[in-house]
């Protein structure tokens, strides 16, 4: 289920993302701040499954409170844990089936799985093949990672998000072309400067008054201020730039009215705002230097584009950018939406579908989905655990009970009846098919059919099934991370006998 959260600022947030709802909320408890800084470690490894890897914690710390009341050590406990999670590992990785870059379509079955369960889910066959292209053109066949920092999301109300684009051989800025001085906004064979300084009356460093008494020191100032401002403009003529991006300024206006007149009857484009975390993506796209000083300008220091033009496109206006020459290893897509909700909502899916096509590039295996994996896991740990004795095979016992978590939440999640659904999935599972998960796809249609099939003890065909036929997957990366870190945080927090509060 989704999620709205009203943030101190009055900000509203819809969504079911785990890292963002736990980012959201005020934990006060050390404990529960642990859980929220998994979510995000989980995030900032492989972007999905923040969800899982909380619930995963927390079935296993329940598992854990058990023992504890039966008498065995914390210390006992983690380590059988720690083992646990590394037998663990190497189930899902012989479960897992390679891949290679090249195939797109199990790229697409990646990122369209991990869509399906976002708000965004009806817009998965437009936003899954966005999110394989941007990283494909990004990622070789040598890569081991994707810098997800070279793919820029520009948000514009407007539209449906059947709208969202991915440019081609160019680049989109939120920013506008000024046109408060009649400044143009089309520019072809475009010479583009990326310029750090303002171009705008200096101020000293220190706060000083100045009185004028008459309008002939007026006058003089008002000269003087035109002189500079125009040697400025004249010097950045002369280069032939005819594009002018300009950084933001906190110190004083980055470019005054002025300035603007000057550069306007010079049929120079002119863009401001440009925020400090922008210069380093456009410089590398545009394939331009950044210049601090005046000084600088040169023309050796230009990018080069066919056309810069400042486009209007369903009823909200972009700076494209495109055609341009020797263009770095960066994408831009094009986010639309009806109201900012939905686009931060469409952002944070894309982000997601981008990380599940990073995952396949950084460990390049895929596993079923549907809490397959977490079964057959779950179902190898307890065989491998009656080999053991004493308290560790009771430990793994419990441990791979604990794994049954996901698929229980997820029956729940979908509607259905979770001790029915899961004891299903053990039987298939027994029985030799390790790929049998939950197919919530077709719950819509046997919801009425469950009711009565629980009635009549029936089967449950058609909810349980083959998620691999199913095209429901997953990186190996996910899964493997989320027991990973799951189990490290719980036995950080096993390993802890008392709670001081310093001060």
């Amino acid at each position: 289920m989704d999620k709205m959260i009203q943030t101190a600022r009055g900000e509203l947030i819809i969504t079911n993302d785990g890292a963002t709802i736990l980012k959201s909320t005020q934990a006060l408890h050390p404990a529960a701040k642990m859980l929220v800084d998994l979510s995000a470690a989980q995030d900032v490894e492989v972007g999905d499954g923040t969800t899982s890897v909380v619930i995963l914690a927390g079935s296993l710390l329940g598992a854990a409170q058990k023992m504890l009341a039966k008498g065995i050590h914390p210390t006992m406990i983690a380590q059988s844990f720690t083992k646990a999670s590394v037998k663990a590992v190497e189930y899902l990785t012989e479960m897992s089936i390679p891949i290679q870059l090249s195939d797109s379509a199990s790229l697409l079955r990646a990122a369209s799985t991990s869509l399906n369960s976002k708000i965004m889910s009806q817009y998965s066959s437009t936003l899954a093949p966005i999110a394989v292209a941007a990283v494909s053109r990004l990622a070789t066949q040598s890569s081991s990672d994707v810098d997800l920092r070279d793919i820029r999301i520009v948000k514009k109300v407007g539209g449906t998000i059947e709208d969202t684009e991915l440019v081609e051989n160019g680049l989109v800025l939120h920013q506008n072309a000024i046109t408060d001085a009649g400044g143009p906004t089309r520019v072809e064979s475009a010479k583009i400067a990326l310029i750090q300084f303002q171009l705008s009356a200096p101020k000293p460093d220190m706060d000083n008054v100045v009185i004028v008494s008459n309008y002939l020191q007026m006058d003089k100032i008002n000269k003087e201020k035109r002189r500079y401002l125009g040697n400025l403009c004249i010097k950045i003529k002369k280069t032939g730039c005819n594009v002018l991006l300009i950084q933001k300024s906190i110190l004083r206006d980055a470019v005054d009215a002025l300035a603007l007149q000057y550069l306007s009857q010079m049929k120079i484009l002119v863009v401001k705002d440009i925020e400090r975390d922008e210069i380093q993506f456009l410089s590398k796209t545009l394939g331009c230097k950044p210049i601090a000083d005046i000084e600088a300008f040169s023309e050796e220091k230009f990018g080069r584009a066919e056309l810069v033009d400042d486009v209007s496109r369903l009823g909200s206006r972009l700076l494209k950018i495109s055609g341009i020459r020797n263009m770095g290893p960066t994408v831009s897509l094009v986010a639309m939406g009806s109201n900012k909700v939905v686009l931060d909502e469409c952002e944070r899916s894309l982000h997601d579908a981008l990380c599940v096509v990073r995952c396949l590039v950084k460990k390049r295996a895929l596993i079923g989905g549907g809490g397959a994996p977490e079964i057959h896991v779950s179902r190898m740990l307890s065989e491998y655990a009656n080999s053991l004795k004493g308290v560790e095979s009771y430990c793994f016992h419990a441990y791979a009970e604990a794994l049954e978590v996901i698929p229980v939440t997820l029956a729940e999640n979908a509607g259905l009846d979770a001790i029915a659904i899961v004891t299903e999935l053990r039987n298939r599972h027994a029985l030799g098919e390790r790929n049998a998960g939950i197919n919530v796809r077709r719950v819509s249609l046997h919801i009425c059919y469950l009711a009565l099939a629980i009635a009549h003890s029936r089967n449950l065909k058609g909810l349980v099934s083959d998620v691999l036929d199913e095209d429901v997957v997953q990186p190996l990366l996910v899964s493997t991370s989320a027991v990973e870190l799951a189990t490290e945080t719980v036995c950080l927090l096993l390993k802890i006998d008392d709670y001081v509060q310093a001060r």
